[in-house]
């Protein structure tokens, strides 16, 4: 009995992954290329949708195209050490973790700007005032910042 090969709509819907993005994954290489019916409509096997299954679930903890890939050949490859599994997941521990300390610093500081922003019909806005500050300086407007 033959493997059941699936168009692209199905296999996407299959897998949680949009027919875009799995255009994508196999124009990266991440995927393999999809044998093709008479007509040019890929089709995808069962070993296909477990790789576009592994490489959402990768998306889902936020590894990015180059680490899916490294992931991807240690999948494949039997004889890998999981230390370098290990190795690449906690890199990206620590990368996630940077990321939330600097979303956790923006949410402090615009957490107390909000806080110091009267709300009112009233124009001085702690907010807009710190925004501005960092702002580089006009160069070129005749009407200062504002653009012409």
């Amino acid at each position: 009995m033959s493997e059941a090969l699936r168009h692209i709509g199905e296999a996407a819907r299959l897998t949680g992954v949009s027919p875009k993005m799995v255009r994508h994954y196999e124009g990266l290489g991440l995927l393999p290329s999809a044998p093709r019916t008479e007509s040019g409509y890929r089709l995808y096997d069962e070993a296909a949708l477990h790789t576009l299954r592994f490489i959402r679930r990768a998306r889902d903890l936020g590894f990015g195209m180059a680490d899916i890939a490294q992931l991807l050949d240690l999948w494949r490859n039997r004889r890998r050490a999981s230390a370098s599994v290990k190795k690449l997941a906690t890199a990206h521990v620590a990368a996630l973790q940077q990321r939330i300390d600097e979303l956790e610093a923006m949410k402090r500081t615009l957490s107390r700007l909000a806080a110091e922003c009267q709300g009112n019909a009233r124009s001085p806005c702690p907010i807009l005032d710190d925004l501005a500050q960092g702002a580089p300086p006009c160069v070129g407007h005749a009407s200062g910042c504002a653009a012409d």
